[in-house]
């Protein structure tokens, strides 16, 4: 690999040998498990690709139907609320139940026509839930900003778990990588991967960190139509935008057999 892959010795080549050795029937049934796991993420519809088509990303983003799954719902509250509270003159928590019910009832739609179609539901019926949960939570309150508050936890979560995995000094995108492109865990002693996992792992971080740092506000201000707008620009539009920076990474420390060879 590149020169600055680490100080060279055969001390450090056995590392990696070992690195990349399953350990234990436990280790190699965790690897497939993880790898398996991880095919199923965006990144994993990408890492492998020579060349990234427009087909490519709009199916590692979950394709025309899984786009339309993950936006309607909160396109459509957002403009049945905006239209009956601007526009109506109708009171906010009067305006609140049906626009809830517009969004969870198109939920509904989708995941009907997933199971219909003989397609993978798992997508549909988790968003449906999503859809539900948070339409419950903002009933529940009465205010239609709590529409939006199991988002923040969720990016919470997933920012806190990705700082741990770099703290344990196992950058969680390093391990989905090197799983999907066969590496196992060697990536670990190969210093311009690792690095470069330890990188990735911190634009992910940066993309739930950025959503709370921009939403958060918004919800506290009770600002409910710019905090809908920067939902739907900050999901599905800015996964995709570091989906492709972190295949244009991926690709760079792990070049194609032929790029090697030259």
């Amino acid at each position: 690999m590149s020169d600055s892959a680490g100080s060279p010795g055969s001390e450090h080549d056995d590392e990696r040998a070992d690195a990349s050795a399953p350990s234990s029937p436990e280790a190699s049934e965790f690897g497939r498990q993880f790898a398996a796991a991880a095919e199923k993420s965006g990144l994993g519809a990408l890492a492998r690709d020579e060349k990234l088509s427009g087909r490519d990303l709009l199916v590692a983003v979950g394709g025309v139907r899984g786009i339309l799954e993950a936006l309607l719902p909160g396109l459509v509250f957002l403009v049945v609320y905006s239209s009956l509270t601007s526009f109506g003159g109708q009171d906010p928590q009067a305006a609140l139940f049906p626009a809830l019910g517009a969004s969870v009832g198109l939920a509904v739609v989708f995941t009907i026509v997933r199971i219909a179609t003989k397609g993978q539901p798992t997508q549909a019926i988790a968003g449906l839930i999503g859809v539900i949960a948070s339409a419950a939570l903002a009933l529940w309150t009465g205010d239609a900003r709590d529409n939006y508050v199991l988002g923040f936890f969720t990016n919470a979560a997933y920012a806190l778990a990705l700082m741990v995995s770099l703290l344990v000094r196992w950058p969680a995108i390093g391990l989905i990588v090197g799983f999907l492109m066969g590496d196992g865990v060697a990536w670990k002693h190969d210093r311009r991967k690792y690095r470069a996992a330890q990188f990735l792992t911190l634009v992910w971080i940066g993309l739930f960190v950025g959503r709370l740092l921009v939403q958060v506000p918004l919800y506290l201000v009770d600002n409910v139509e710019a905090l809908g707008a920067t939902r739907l620009l900050m999901g599905v539009p800015l996964y995709a935008l570091v989906l492709v920076f972190s295949w244009l990474v991926v690709r760079a420390v792990y070049p194609s057999a032929t790029r090697s060879a030259e």
